[in-house]
């Protein structure tokens, strides 16, 4: 008799055992999609940073300021005894 409720004991603790490593493999890849997810949304700002970091050379560069101050703003370089100089 004693048997039985070893047997049936270790029965319960073989699927108990068995239902447990099925919720942590599905635990586990679904924090590997999410991961995934993650990773590529990383990957699009890691393109979206160099996409813009690409505008802000490109809008800055000297030419491109002069360029548009003198024909979309109509500014003109002031005469030499109008500048002034800053130090620190």
């Amino acid at each position: 008799m004693t048997n039985f409720v070893l047997l049936g004991t270790l029965v319960c603790l073989l699927l108990v055992s068995a239902l447990l490593v099925i919720d942590k493999k599905y635990e586990s890849r679904s924090l590997f999609i999410q991961m995934q997810k993650q990773e590529k949304m990383l990957d699009n700002f890691a393109i979206e940073w160099g996409q813009l970091q690409l505008e802000l050379t490109m809008l800055t560069e000297e030419n491109r300021v002069e360029s548009v101050a003198k024909n979309k703003l109509k500014l003109i370089m002031p005469r030499r005894e109008k500048v002034i100089y800053l130090k620190q």
